[in-house]
Parts: structure tokens; C-alpha cells; sequence
């Protein structure tokens, strides 16, 4: 039976990934995202650009015409963020609300506002995206690896709130994803070691699955290049 599935930060690389593979699982597909309009179509899926998700009023709005159009919220996934390298000493304050309010405020938003309708649907689940910088921050990392172990601790403390509900919640914790934008970024590195998107999505998409329903509060080093 197919499942209804939010993608946040759907429009960018990983989102379009994680779309793709539960798209081609036969799942219904809806796309949450800051950018007004993505840059490639999902078969079948539902595209809603321009949301703030750390606008509670916005990002209710979204769930309702998702769950009026795919029959409520089986599966969540937060893949919406940023990332910033900067020192505390020559970067800005501002970066660590910045971090927080792109990695965690987004994520904590819609999955508080997500939870009535994951919880009805018997077998929800959710999946955040963590990061393996975040086990251990390097120089410049500190806002970004902060942000990212937030989404680590809302990740445990939830799938202990959630125990029983029928609803599991786990994280995956990427090392260096294979994008434009990181090849641009890091133009000399070996790029044949950094995780593939579609990688990452095959681990999300069974950790959404039904042979993953005893797993929850986890979070899993996905570091091989696939």
C-alpha cells in the first residue's frame, strides 16, 4: 500500500534523492521547501515551495495540503538545512542562530506539528539527517556541528517520547555528500570517498521501511561512497 512521505528540503540534492527512491517505491511523494520552485520534477510527487519551516503558521499549512491530498503523513523525513564554515574568532555570531534555526528549528517545527498525523498513521516514521562532523567538531565547524548535535539529542529524546506510539524516530549521519556544491567547494579533494545521495537514500528509505520498525532512536554513520 503506498505511503504518504514528506521531504523536506526536497528540492535540493539529498531531497531529490530521497524523493526519487521513495517515488520509484511506489510511495506518494510531497516535497517541503525553502526555494520558491525545484530544479528537477519527481514523477507524481507534490511540490510546495516557499516555506519557512521555521514558520509554525506556514509549515501547518503545508501538512494540511499534504495530508488532504496523499491521506495524512506515514513518513518524515528532514533533510532542510544549511551548512557554514567560519571561526568563532573571524566568523559571526550570527552564524550560530543561523545554523540553529536552518539544522534544528526547522526540523523540531514541522516534526512537532507532523506528530498527530504520524502517530494516526500506526506505523510512522521519521528520519532526520544528522552529520558524522557533529561527533567531533573540526576548526570552523563549531555552529554547524552544534546545530547538527541538537538534531542528534531531538532524534533520542524523541524516540523515547514516541515509545509505543508506533512510531520510530532515527537519524543518519552522513560524512562528506557527493554534490555540486561540495565538489566546487572542495575542488582538490578525492571525491571517489564521499557518500553518494542516492547512498544515504537507500539507508532513509529502510530505515522507513516495515523490517526497520525495531529500530529507533538510532543514529547510523553512513561513510561509504556507494
Amino acid at each position: 500500500m503506498a505511503r504518504s512521505v514528506v521531504v523536506t528540503g526536497g528540492f535540493g540534492v539529498l531531497g531529490q534523492a530521497v524523493s526519487e527512491a521513495f517515488a520509484a517505491a511506489g510511495d506518494k511523494v510531497a516535497r517541503i521547501d525553502f526555494a520558491a520552485a525545484p530544479h528537477s520534477a519527481v514523477a507524481g510527487a507534490l511540490d510546495i515551495g516557499g516555506v519557512d519551516l521555521t514558520d509554525a503558521a506556514a509549515t501547518q499549512a503545508a501538512l494540511d495540503k499534504v495530508a488532504a491530498a496523499q491521506g495524512g503523513v506515514d513518513v518524515l523525513v528532514n533533510v532542510a538545512g544549511g551548512f557554514t564554515w567560519e571561526t568563532l574568532e573571524g566568523g559571526s555570531l550570527d552564524a550560530w542562530a543561523r545554523m540553529s534555526s536552518m539544522n534544528l528549528m526547522s526540523n523540531a517545527t514541522i516534526t512537532k506539528l507532523a506528530l498527530p498525523l504520524l502517530v494516526a498513521s500506526g506505523n510512522g516514521r521519521i528520519v532526520n539527517i544528522g552529520a558524522g562532523a557533529a561527533i567531533k567538531a573540526g576548526m570552523g565547524m563549531g555552529a554547524y556541528a552544534a546545530s547538527k548535535s541538537g538534531v542528534h539529542r531531538l532524534t533520542e529524546a524523541l524516540s523515547e517520547e514516541l515509545a509505543g506510539q508506533g512510531v520510530t524516530v532515527n537519524a543518519v549521519l552522513p560524512s562528506i555528500i557527493d554534490t555540486p556544491t561540495n565538489r566546487a567547494d572542495m575542488p582538490d579533494a578525492d571525491f571517489s570517498q564521499w557518500v553518494q545521495p542516492a547512498a544515504i537514500a537507500d539507508v532513509i528509505l529502510f530505515l522507513a521501511s516495515q523490517e526497520a520498525r525495531a529500530i529507533t532512536g538510532a543514529l547510523i554513520p553512513v561513510t561509504r561512497g556507494g
